[in-house]
């Protein structure tokens, strides 16, 4: 196994705000534009809507914490894939590998790509990306578009982490500051009102169950902050710079999302915001008129773009980790001489999303498929923690959690519950997620088969 500390192929180029960026930036999709419906028509009033976004606020905080912890330690190139090895041997660290390399990360490209095609596609001068491509034929223009933005962001990444730095610092400031036109747009209204903030939806699903289920939308609509740590070795002082654009980033994006969403409520009551797929864009129009509509339309491009840069450039980095210590093809590990990059994992992620694009209409499910993984990992990752204080307590931590061991804990725990109700929610998921994660042992033990004949070759030891 190759250690890390002892080289860093990838170049240190990215900046705090830079690195904010990428955790803000990732986040911010399109789902605070849309979750506020599922939201409202699972918890049914503006009280339990914004206890969901504080909870799952908090609760991505206190992960955030917990990671930065661990990238302040081990500011290397895979994230938690560097931390489950460490802490947990290589075997649970491949498997990590193997979920989001075969899995969760070409499908969350693949989602968003098509996003923000289907998003261009509401203005008429995009009408055309819903046609097909040829009579009779179930491809569509849109997944030739999705494809090709695909590519563009990657190419965009094979040209250096300093270029899609830029871009994802540049788009995820263009995001905020509509998002915050948006909010001010919205509460300048004569329309609005505050009486709508006590307003109920009476068709909610209501009881725990539906806190539930706003809670886990919240999570979705926060979910990406953990990417920043697969890039941690292209972070200029890691020590400091990976903590502050955690915390800074997770917090960034709390204040925006409770914002959006008390702008939309603010001219909506319960009832329309639980039956509007776009609430956002119905409070614009109220607010402004159409032009409103096509404000956050922009706005939602915008945001997917940003998100989608974050996913490609931070999934790239878990299988090139997993190449540098031979227990994956080794040509995943290859850096591009002139522009420093991870070229070959780039192009592989891009021809892996590819083909969920082709088979649009599939993809999403192998998104669900994903979800139990990454919690699992989650969990398994913030267990870490406790591991590394145990074995190593001498070590040097630039950052350490506040309210040690009770910060991690309760993301632990948390975790746990989200895992349950992934479960108890939707069985044939849950188990899809975990027949994916095994299907990485019989590719693990293949790779340690090629790992020990090209050591014998070599004339090593295996």
């Amino acid at each position: 196994m190759s250690d890390p500390s002892k080289h860093h192929d990838l170049p240190r180029v990215l900046g705090p705000w830079q690195a904010t960026s990428v955790v803000a930036g990732t986040i911010i999709g399109s789902g605070i534009f849309l979750v506020p419906q599922e939201m409202m028509r699972a918890a049914g009033s503006s009280t339990l809507v914004y206890l969901a976004w504080i909870a799952a606020g908090l609760l991505s905080l206190f992960g955030a914490m917990t990671y930065a912890e661990l990238a302040a330690m081990r500011p290397f190139a895979g994230g938690e894939y560097v931390y489950i090895r460490d802490a947990y041997g290589e075997l649970p660290s491949f498997l990590y590998m193997w979920t989001w390399f075969s899995l969760a990360k070409p499908a969350s490209i693949a989602s968003s790509a098509i996003g923000a095609v289907q998003i261009l596609g509401i203005f008429a001068a995009f009408s055309w990306l819903s046609r097909p491509l040829l009579p009779h034929w179930q491809m569509e223009w849109g997944q030739i578009a999705a494809i090709a933005l695909t590519w563009l962001i990657t190419g965009l990444n094979y040209l250096g982490m300093r270029r899609a730095g830029a871009f994802q610092l540049i788009f995820t400031v263009l995001k905020i500051a509509l998002i915050l036109g948006i909010v001010f747009f919205c509460f300048t209204s004569p329309h609005g009102q505050f009486g709508n903030f006590s307003t109920v939806f009476t068709g909610k699903q209501g009881g725990i169950t539906g806190f539930a289920v706003a809670m886990i939308a919240a999570l979705w609509a926060y979910d990406g902050w953990n990417d920043l740590n697969m890039v941690a070795e292209e972070i200029k002082k890691p020590e400091r710079s990976i903590p502050f654009a955690l915390i800074f980033g997770v917090g960034l994006v709390a204040v925006l999302y409770m914002l959006t969403n008390a702008a939309v409520e603010y001219l909506l009551p319960a009832g329309a915001i639980a039956a509007s797929p776009r609430p956002a864009s119905d409070a614009m129009v109220l607010a402004v008129g159409l032009w409103g509509a096509a404000l956050v339309s922009v706005g939602m491009v915008i945001s997917v773009l940003a998100s989608l840069n974050g996913t490609v450039l931070s999934g790239a980095r878990i299988p090139f980790a997993a190449a540098r210590d031979g227990i994956f093809f080794r040509s995943l590990a290859r850096i591009h001489p002139r522009f420093q990059s991870p070229s070959v994992s780039l192009v592989v992620q891009a021809a892996m999303s590819t083909v969920l694009l082709l088979l649009v209409g599939r993809f999403q499910a192998l998104f669900e498929l994903a979800l139990l993984g990454e919690w699992v990992f989650y969990l398994l990752t913030a267990t870490s923690l406790f591991a590394f204080r145990r074995r190593e307590p001498n070590r040097s931590r630039p950052f350490r959690v506040p309210a040690y061991p009770w910060l991690p804990a309760i993301f632990v725990v948390s975790s746990a519950l989200v895992i349950l109700y992934l479960f108890e929610s939707n069985l044939r998921n849950s188990i899809g997620g975990l027949v994916v994660i095994a299907l990485g042992l019989p590719m693990y033990a293949w790779m340690r088969v090629r790992r020990d004949k090209a050591a014998a070759a070599d004339g090593l030891q295996p």
